[in-house]
């Protein structure tokens, strides 16, 4: 028998509205209740947060196919070292993962490499194409948790519906990267008064907001759970907030680049800063977080999109979208979500565990007795700087090298055994 016991931390679990200064026993890997046993490892944990493992459902961790970019192996250390113990990953790899046996080998992968549970979603449409249905049903079957066609917006309405009414069908969340297409052709940043100054395209707001209209309309005609990925602009939250209040099965989430950037970020024509969807205002921002604050947005994901050096140094035009996000999410979003007081701590907890862990249907994103113990210590007051070459990313494309930033995890367990810590760093 192997027992841990926490002593000292401030517990806090949504899922059983506990937030409180108490002991947390975890024996043989699952989190327990009762005496702690005399040869427990002692983990003294005072002024320090005890929580679930978090969960990011929004991970690109690029292999197969990509692995210059990004391994299951690299990508799930790099969420160690951010506090989380769960991640969901994209299916545009290469092959995409619109088949059954794509989805075991990433399974497989992940117990082989990984060092955090890897949940793996499979694709809408056959080929990422957006033509024909993928085999939603062998999909679940082989274990995906959601479906997605991320990164390429299925534009065909009707093969949306029959998507939606085969996930319904099946209990499966449909993830939609909302981008209208033919408002978005060679666009590679906001459309407004920064893209005008800096003569590139411009990506208007509009475009996203079609889409997250067009699956509100859609939930609401199937009663399929649609959820929106990334969300930046005030009109998303108006469109999501409406519809919510009507009752329609829709959700949508927000990255924390998107409310720490705005689009007078790409002055400089950094392409660290060029990402799907673009930086937008400060309006969007401070709608974005009245829509945190409210609770229209009930989900946070880092949206994590690892890229070669070699790639990102191009011209803006040419280089690809996306940031680095596993390693700087909790930091960004507890100093401008907890610190800049849009909401509590146990408030963002619940977002980054209970509720993503509801959304696709698995036993984490809690403390309870008997389960896994997957756990996260964090330090919500240690101050620190982002630098991107202690990344465990084999990627660096990040905009945030040498940001200071307020609240960090500190150690990160899955299974009861500490798979990385500040102090050591990865678990043996």
């Amino acid at each position: 028998m192997s027992a841990i016991l926490f002593k000292d931390g401030r517990v806090i679990d949504p899922s059983r509205k506990i937030n409180e200064v108490r002991e947390l026993l975890v024996v043989d890997g699952k989190i327990a209740e009762g005496e702690a046993p005399k040869d427990a490892e002692i983990i003294l944990a005072k002024g320090l947060v005890i929580a679930p493992g978090l969960i990011d459902i929004h991970v690109h961790l690029r292999e197969p196919g990509q692995s210059r970019k990004e391994t299951i192996s690299s990508g799930t250390k790099a969420a160690a070292a951010g506090g989380f113990t769960s991640v969901v990953a994209m299916p545009n790899t290469v092959p995409v993962a619109d088949g059954a046996n794509t989805i075991a080998w990433i399974l497989q992968r992940a117990r082989e490499t990984g060092v955090v549970n890897v949940f793996p979603t499979g694709c809408i449409s056959q080929g990422m194409k957006g033509e024909m249905l993928a085999p939603i049903g062998s999909l679940k079957k082989a274990g995906v948790v959601a479906i997605t066609d991320d990164g390429n917006c299925v534009q065909n309405n009707d093969l949306m519906r029959r998507a939606m009414e085969y996930s319904k069908m099946f209990n499966l969340p449909i993830f939609d990267h909302c981008q209208d297409y033919s408002m978005t052709a060679g666009s590679v940043m906001n459309e407004g008064y920064w893209s005008t100054v800096l003569g590139l395209k411009g990506w208007p707001a509009t475009a996203e907001e079609i889409i997250i209209l067009r699956n509100c309309l859609l939930a609401e005609l199937t009663g399929a759970r649609i959820h929106c990925q990334h969300v930046t602009s005030a009109g998303g939250v108006r469109i999501l907030r409406e519809a919510k209040e009507r009752g329609v099965p829709i959700s949508g989430e927000i990255c924390p680049h998107h409310i720490a950037l705005t689009d007078d970020s790409l002055e400089g024509y950094d392409t660290n800063y060029k990402m799907n969807p673009p930086l937008r205002t400060k309006r969007d921002v401070e709608a974005l977080l009245e829509g945190v604050a409210d609770g229209t947005i009930e989900y946070l994901a880092s949206d994590h999109a690892p890229h070669c050096d070699f790639e990102k140094e191009v011209e803006f035009d040419d280089a690809p979208f996306g940031i680095l996000g596993l390693e700087t999410e909790l930091g960004l979003f507890m100093t401008h979500l907890v610190h800049g007081k849009i909401i509590s701590l146990p408030e963002m907890i619940e977002r980054l565990t209970l509720r993503p862990a509801q959304l696709i249907g698995v036993e984490k994103g809690t403390l309870a007795a008997g389960v896994d113990a997957d756990i996260v210590v964090i330090d919500a007051d240690m101050e620190w700087n982002v630098d991107k070459n202690t990344s465990y990313s084999l990627s660096r494309n990040t905009p945030f090298h040498g940001t200071p930033l307020k609240g960090r995890a500190v150690m990160t367990f899955v299974g009861g055994k500490k798979v990385w810590s500040l102090q050591d760093g990865l678990g043996k």
